[in-house]
């Protein structure tokens, strides 16, 4: 596989998956669509597990690093499914830009990493500033849109606090097999929300477009996007994997406005505009990296 193909395939699926889990929350309502999702995910890498003969690990460690992994994986996704109902695309795409920053607080904290110096300290004041700027915003079209801000706020945290907990278990587990054990883990959790939000009802008024969002983000956004994404992480320097960070939520805020007639308050993007900042500013160091070429 062409490294400069695997980034740009990462790029393209982490710039539509906002939209399209907009599209299939809307379309098959948020329990159900983020259940479907999960389950075309487990049985895509059950298949890809018996074609590779992968090794599955079931030691009481790697079921630790399951359940802590899919249990992140749930709650940090049907926060997020519920919020995408109410608040536009793109913005999921930009508080998600923040997990890094989180992610750097989470591991100073847990496991006493000294990554917060003054330049990502400063980063992430204004980050936070432009978050604030976020949420005191009447976001148009729905009246609920400062409680999906939070939930999709949540959501990044809880997933940021799942990868520092996974990092601190240490188990190595090849990325296939994670990814299996964690669905393996959520997907009964996302079966049991589905029961108690929606009484394990089918969606009687799906549309085409919300069924196709699901399949997308099934097959594409759950499992190729993960496989490219640990793919380009064993070949590149940390500065071009930030600058995934800085570069999809811009090209997914263009696409919702393109695709989704979505609308962004003058000074939400001022809010925006911070959170970038904030971004470079944290990723400062590893983006000096970029000086050397893209290699195959």
């Amino acid at each position: 596989m062409s490294v400069p193909a695997a980034y740009l395939g990462v790029i393209l699926i982490w710039s539509t998956t906002p939209l399209a889990i907009q599209w299939s929350a809307q379309g098959a309502g948020f329990s159900f669509a983020v259940m479907a999702r999960m389950l075309i995910g487990l049985a895509v890498c059950l298949a890809l597990l018996a074609a590779t003969r992968t090794a599955f690990p079931f030691t009481p460690a790697a079921r630790r690093l399951y359940a802590v992994s899919g249990l992140s994986l749930f709650s940090s996704m049907l926060l997020t499914y519920w919020g995408a109902l109410h608040i536009p695309s793109g913005l999921i795409s930009v508080i998600f830009g923040l997990s890094p920053l989180v992610t750097g607080v989470f591991a100073a904290l847990w496991l006493a990493e000294r990554t917060l110096d003054r330049l990502r300290i400063g980063g992430l004041v204004l980050a936070l500033a432009g978050l604030w700027l976020i949420f005191g915003q009447p976001w148009p079209g729905d009246r609920q849109a400062t409680l999906g801000t939070l939930a999709t706020v949540a959501g990044m945290a809880l997933q940021a606090l799942g990868l520092v907990w996974i990092k601190r278990l240490n188990v190595r587990v090849s990325s296939l097999a994670i990814t299996t054990g964690s669905l393996g883990v959520a997907v009964p959790c996302f079966v049991l929300a589905w029961v108690l939000a929606d009484a394990a009802r089918l969606p009687p008024d799906t549309t085409l477009r919300a069924m196709a969002a699901i399949a997308y983000l099934g097959i594409l956004g759950s499992v190729v996007g993960f496989t490219l994404y640990y793919y380009i992480i064993k070949h590149l320097d940390a500065g071009r994997i930030a600058l995934i960070m800085l570069v999809t939520p811009v090209s997914a805020l263009l696409l919702g406005q393109t695709l989704n007639h979505e609308r962004i308050p003058a000074i939400g993007w001022a809010g925006i505009a911070l959170i970038g900042a904030g971004l470079v500013l944290y990723e400062w160091q590893a983006l000096r990296q970029l000086r050397r070429p893209l290699t195959s």
